[in-house]
């Protein structure tokens, strides 16, 4: 055998064994963390009254991030910026800090997600491989987008999705070629430990598209600039809070405490816990009949005020929550069908938020079928275009940050 065959083969073997343990790494944190979570909502939506124990629960989310210090904040736009430009390297700690800062941050009724603990988790669980293989530059950048595309592969069970994610995302355009495998080991691998391990994922409806159509092509097309407009307000409302936060509270456990103290007063103004936390029954809701508009702008701002605050999480699925409501509130005006629109709108503000459209694209036929692969495109790549330059992943800051 050829010298250049025998190194390309020992790369490709050494490879593998690095994608496949970062992917089981990734699964079994992921899988630890949905279980968790399982068991923070259920908590939650039994007693919303917990909603009140929010102030408290923010403090010392603040203490918990101070006392680990600030190699663990800066949350995931820090994960994906060390993706693309290796520094000092992740610390293990981030990922029991941000598993558990998030539970508790469920269990108490705040409006945030899951994907950006995922990404966070697989990520620093990965780089701790880094030292002693004696990964760094470009192979250490593969390493992190391995874990990134594991954590988002397995949170969600959408392998491809989790590989274009962070690709898209988080990937110098340089190394996409040399990524693209470790990512999708670690990707596949990640979620099948998750099926493997029992752990169940948010069930989605099945959709029955209709026939392609140019009513269902300019309705997509509408959806992708409601989305996009969605994206853009919801990327700026985050970033107001944040800034308006960090200057009026200085100290982050204090500023936590009192945007959890907001959020507990704003859902007692409402009257009903029911845009506050994770959000999947409003979600689930909006695939069944077509809900108001104000439905998609509470759950908005609610989650603006959560995560702008400083806690611990993520964008994604209130995201899709946001999305599958405002999809839904435009089926009588378009007259297509308001599952259809939901899972339109899902695809469509994630996309324009994240700016990742090819991501998005994948993520909509993973999770409702490839029926709807071209109408999420348009709505997608639409939604992109109209979100503008700022995504939630730029600025973007977590709890403990000073």
């Amino acid at each position: 055998m050829p010298l250049p065959t025998v190194i390309h083969l020992r790369a490709v073997l050494r490879w593998s064994a690095i994608a496949g343990t970062v992917g089981l790494l990734a699964g079994g944190a992921a899988a630890l963390f949905l279980v968790a979570l399982g068991h923070a909502t259920g908590w939650f939506l039994a007693r919303t009254w917990l909603v009140a124990l929010l102030p408290l629960a923010g403090f010392a989310i603040g203490l918990l991030a101070l006392r680990a210090g600030p190699r663990c904040a800066g949350g995931t736009a820090r994960v994906l910026a060390e993706a693309r430009a290796p520094t000092a390297g992740l610390p293990w700690q981030l990922a029991p800090l941000v598993l558990i800062g998030t539970v508790v941050t469920h269990c108490c009724g705040g409006s945030a997600g899951r994907e950006g603990t995922a990404v966070q988790m697989g990520a620093a669980l990965a780089d701790q491989l880094g030292p002693p293989l004696r990964l760094h530059g470009r192979e250490r950048q593969c390493l992190l987008l391995a874990g990134i595309a594991g954590g988002f592969a397995a949170v969600f069970g959408t392998p491809l999705s989790g590989v274009v994610f962070a690709l898209e995302v988080a990937a110098p355009a340089a190394l996409i070629r040399h990524a693209v495998g470790p990512c999708l080991l670690a990707a596949l691998t990640g979620d099948a430990l998750v099926r493997v391990l029992g752990v169940a994922h948010t069930a989605y409806p099945t959709l029955a598209v209709p026939a392609a159509s140019l009513a269902l092509w300019l309705g997509a097309a509408v959806v992708g600039v409601a989305g996009g407009v969605a994206a853009r307000l919801f990327v700026a409302a985050q970033q107001a809070v944040r800034a308006v936060a960090t200057r009026v509270v200085a100290w982050p456990p204090l500023r936590l405490a009192a945007g959890g103290a907001l959020v507990a007063l704003a859902v007692a103004a409402l009257g009903s816990a029911r845009h506050a936390g994770l959000g999947i029954p409003l979600m689930l809701d909006a695939f069944a009949t077509p809900l108001p508009p104000s439905d998609a702008a509470l759950k908005l701002a609610l989650t603006a005020l959560t995560l702008g605050c400083g806690f611990p999480g993520g964008e994604v699925t209130p995201l899709f929550v946001i999305g599958a409501c405002l999809g839904s509130s435009l089926a009588p005006a378009l007259a297509l069908p308001v599952d259809l629109l939901a899972a339109l709108g899902l695809a469509a503000l994630f996309a324009g938020a994240a700016r990742a459209p090819l991501a998005c694209t994948l993520l909509a036929i993973e999770l409702f079928g490839v029926d709807l692969a071209l109408p999420a495109a348009i709505a997608c790549i639409i939604a992109r275009q109209v979100a503008g330059r700022h995504g939630v992943y730029q600025g973007h800051d977590q709890a403990g940050r000073s």
